[in-house]
């Protein structure tokens, strides 16, 4: 099982064409969506709620039989880690778990709690990043990873790109699912800049 976490903030198709690339790269059985709750490095989100971001992937990702989705942050009270999260989800599937995540976040992983532990948790299945070198996961910390690079192009769409694009009134159909794209025209989201300088993967 890959899980795939991430503040979906909202959803778009490169997150959507990681996890097809990483079903069939991985040989994974289904991938599991897990929208945050509270980002600990980013804060509360306003103009957006957790509800908003869970129904944007929930709604997107029901076409496809081999993705799930958790609210397992969405409802968790404080803060996320997602340590906390791979300690709670490792027992529901025997199987075997790892944790989808871009190169640029994963590089970052000595800012998340309990780095080393969480190194050591899972193997770890990264999307390229413009500007990230594969070598640099060949140093420490990460030497005491497994880390599976994923074979694709490099993913240069941001949440935070789109965000500004809805703000300024323009269309965004273009890179994100239909029902994504429905669902922010249904509920006026991100119509006013919810946070300033915040970039979402």
């Amino acid at each position: 099982m890959g899980l795939f976490g991430g503040t979906f903030n909202p959803l778009h198709d490169a997150h959507i064409r990681v996890a097809r690339v990483a079903l069939e790269q991985c040989e994974l059985s289904k991938v599991l969506f897990i929208p945050n709750g509270i980002p600990p490095h980013k804060g509360p989100l306003r103009g957006v709620t957790g509800e908003d971001r869970y129904r944007m992937v929930r709604d997107a990702i029901e076409r496809y039989a081999r993705f799930e989705i958790s609210r397992i942050e969405i409802d968790r009270d404080g803060p996320s880690y997602t340590i906390d999260t791979i300690r709670a989800l490792k027992d529901d599937y025997g199987q075997g778990i790892c944790f989808i995540v871009g190169a640029d976040r994963l590089l970052d992983i000595t800012s998340w709690r309990e780095p080393e532990a969480l190194l050591r948790s899972v193997p770890f299945v990264i999307a390229p990043r413009e500007g990230v070198s594969g070598e640099a996961f060949d140093a420490p910390p990460f030497d005491a990873a497994e880390i599976h690079p994923l074979r694709m192009e490099e993913v240069d769409l941001s949440s935070s790109w789109l965000r500004e694009k809805v703000a300024r009134g323009e269309e965004i159909g273009e890179w994100v699912p239909p029902e994504v794209a429905a669902y922010i025209a249904k509920h006026g989201l991100y119509r006013n800049r919810e946070r300033t300088g915040v970039r979402s993967t």
